[in-house]
């Protein structure tokens, strides 16, 4: 892969569920390093295209591409060894088990001789993390399972971490500390794509952005100028 290729590609796709044509002609990169950020309504196409970027859905046009290779037809379990990693929706962690039993199923594709540098990184990032490593996931707040699903993401080492309605379920206070860590990570040098409702707080902290409605990108463009975009101030920032 070249210095100036995306890490992520996604050309021309076409993704359909049985006759129902969900994502129509999608174009979207992320370069390496970059924070974008997916924006759209219910039933815009955003979780569909996540979908299509891990493999679950094939698309039935275009190709995904990443980390210089042609995915399109590899499975999931080879995309995340390549080094896709996702914070699911409503976080998900594994409640009965201990953060540091979380922390360690985020890198089971890795010897455990290699994890001292992932553990010390999520540790830095994340100090809480490290104090509470024997205390039930379960039992922990929003705010603290989402660091942790983050965690358990970083473990893997990934080149892209893909994070999926970040912002779902939490309190208001919590949304804003929720993006600061989200910039934290980005800050350390791993590329992302956020997948998002709230498009003034994703907007604030993103690279680059895209507006996805009814299967479309229908904008897309430096995340300072979407801010400042009159038609989604209207439909998603409300003034």
């Amino acid at each position: 892969m070249s210095v100036d290729a995306p890490l992520l590609e996604l050309e021309g796709i076409d993704t359909y569920y049985g006759q129902i044509h969900i994502l129509q002609a999608v174009n979207l990169h992320v370069g390496p390093g970059e924070l974008v950020c997916l924006l759209g309504g219910n039933a815009s196409g955003k979780s569909t295209t996540l979908k299509t970027i891990l493999g679950i859905v094939p698309p039935r046009r275009g190709a995904v591409r990443f980390a210089g290779e042609d995915v399109t037809s590899r499975p999931t379990a080879h995309r995340i060894a390549r080094g896709l990693a996702i914070v699911p929706e409503n976080r998900r962690v594994f409640a009965p088990m201990t953060v540091l039993e979380n922390l360690e199923m985020g890198a089971y594709l890795r010897p455990k001789a290699d994890l001292k540098e992932e553990f010390e990184r999520v540790y830095t990032l994340f100090p809480l993390l490290h104090e509470r490593r024997r205390q039930l996931a379960g039992t922990m707040s929003g705010g603290e399972q989402q660091m942790l699903a983050m965690g358990r993401a970083l473990m893997s080492k990934p080149k892209l971490l893909l994070m999926d309605e970040p912002s779902m379920g939490l309190a208001p206070i919590l949304v804003e500390r929720s993006f600061e860590i989200i910039q934290q990570v980005h800050q350390s040098g791993v590329a992302m794509l956020v997948v998002e409702q709230n498009a003034n707080v994703s907007l604030s902290i993103a690279d680059r952005g895209y507006v996805l409605s009814t299967g479309r990108v229908v904008l897309e463009g430096q995340a300072a100028d979407l801010l400042e975009n009159e038609d989604l101030r209207k439909a998603y920032l409300g003034r």
